[in-house]
């Protein structure tokens, strides 16, 4: 009876590497490239390593108790992740999120439980696509619900448990190749995970280059210019973040719409790898590398999410 889990919050985390090798040949590439597929966690996304550890941050502090509502913004993954964490433990939980968005995730929310509020987006904003400005009025009425509610914000752009629980997802490559990794790459959202895995794999091997992916529209970080609209959901949106620590930055990557796409297609028709938008990136991202400068290397990148939660765009038709 070992290995029943008491709940399904022990399920999170330990998710398999795939060797992209099917991919590498089709591209004719010099490399390797291995995805892990955090989208094989129970919410289907990376974000529930961050939802667990930001509520059990909460927990240590002492700042909830059960019964209390929990509030945070979301593309969808990371309210999902919270949404697994507050049901099992007892607390309520109100996610606010852009229409922007897949509607998937906001039904997926709501049938673990959650409240999910939805905010029309800015009136310049393209239907389907995130803009900094569409975060903007997401964040005003988040904290205008934390105000009416006295709950608790669980901010995944400030709160430690994001960085924290993604660091473990980092020792976990390590342990399964065995040190045997050149190049982490991961696109740019709250910067938790980029920082936590970065984190963990850099105190293992100093040398190992990891690198920050942003959408070619909304490349903020790197100082580009760009009209900060594009459709890869969950980044890309032209602010601070503060869990980034950009010393762990080796380069800056730039993934067009197209490009991310293409891959995500490519993934799932080649590698039977079913991931969203940003795994798509990804793989564009390693693509280019292996052609260019990380030539010869293994580079290892997160397919952060399900393709399931983009049945209502066009990603896949």
């Amino acid at each position: 009876m070992n290995n029943i889990s008491s709940s399904i919050l022990e399920t999170i985390g330990n998710t398999p590497l795939v060797d992209c090798s099917r991919l590498v040949e089709y591209y004719g590439l010099d490399g390797r490239i291995l995805a892990k597929l955090e989208y094989l966690n129970p919410g289907f996304s990376k974000k529930d390593r961050v939802g667990l550890h930001m509520i059990l941050e909460a927990e240590e502090a002492g700042l909830i108790q059960k019964g209390d509502t929990v509030v945070e913004l979301t593309s969808g993954n990371t309210g999902t992740g919270l949404s697994l964490a507050c049901s099992i433990k007892g607390y309520r939980f109100v996610a606010v999120m852009s229409k922007g968005n897949s509607m998937e995730r906001a039904r997926m929310m709501q049938a673990l439980g959650a409240e999910v509020v939805l905010v029309e987006q800015d009136p310049d904003s393209v239907s389907g696509q995130v803009s900094g400005k569409d975060l903007e009025l997401v964040e005003k009425a988040a904290q205008k619900i934390v105000r009416d509610r006295k709950a608790f914000r669980a901010d995944q752009f400030k709160m430690q448990g994001n960085a924290h629980g993604e660091e473990l997802a980092g020792e976990e490559i390590w342990k399964d190749t065995e040190g045997l990794v050149d190049v982490y790459l991961d696109i740019a959202g709250s910067g938790g995970s980029f920082t936590g895995i970065s984190s963990a794999l850099k105190r293992h091997k100093p040398l190992i280059r990891c690198y920050l992916v942003e959408p070619a529209n909304a490349a903020w970080l790197a100082g580009l210019p760009g009209t900060g609209k594009h459709r890869i959901q969950g980044c890309g949106y032209s602010r601070n973040l503060p869990l980034l620590k950009q010393d762990l930055v080796d380069g800056f990557l730039q993934v067009s719409d197209d490009e991310a796409i293409e891959g995500a297609r490519d993934l799932a028709r080649i590698e039977g790898i079913f991931g969203g938008f940003s795994s798509g990136a990804h793989l564009a991202a390693a693509k280019n590398l292996l052609k260019g400068p990380e030539k010869g290397k293994t580079v290892v990148f997160i397919a952060c999410d399900s393709g399931l939660k983009y049945l209502s765009t066009d990603l896949y038709k």
